[in-house]
């Protein structure tokens, strides 16, 4: 009889609820950081990524305005500038050199900066992300890459 009263009891507390909201909390509580730390190394992403284009942006701009009054042609009554490669080259590097906000991006490389079509300059920039949190995880980072395209005009 008393193996049966201990059987009966041991039976009723593990058919309790009583202590399993605890291992639930933390749990959840786990599951929301992990969440946040997710959603801060998204946005920081998100705006290293425009940050770089962004300087993209800038770097074919100066390239695309790199031609010289000698390098304007005449085509069907349109004024048209030609760009040289190497003049798209070194005005992008001249603008990367100058530029305050390139220093702050880690590991930034030209990958390209050219004219396909002599009217246009195409720069390309690579540079190296980290989490702002998961650092400790990922110490090499992640490279982000970006391509801008500016048009040269002549009005």
């Amino acid at each position: 009889m008393a193996r049966l009263v201990r059987a009966t009891a041991a039976t009723a507390r593990l058919r309790s609820d009583e202590g399993s909201t605890l291992l639930l909390t933390i749990f959840y509580a786990a599951l929301a950081l992990l969440v946040v730390l997710v959603v801060v190394a998204a946005s920081s992403l998100y705006l290293e990524r425009t940050r770089l284009f962004t300087m993209a942006d800038g770097a074919a701009l100066a390239g695309a305005e790199s031609f010289s009054l000698d390098d304007i042609e005449f085509v069907d009554s349109a004024v048209v500038p030609r760009l040289d490669p190497a003049a798209v080259d070194a005005a992008v590097d001249d603008y990367l050199a100058n530029a305050p906000s390139s220093a702050s991006f880690d590991g930034l490389t030209v990958i390209e900066a050219t004219t396909a079509d002599g009217r246009s300059a195409t720069v390309t920039l690579s540079a190296s992300w980290r989490p702002a949190v998961l650092s400790l995880i990922v110490p090499n980072g992640f490279p982000i890459e970006v391509t801008s395209v500016a048009r040269s005009t002549f009005r």
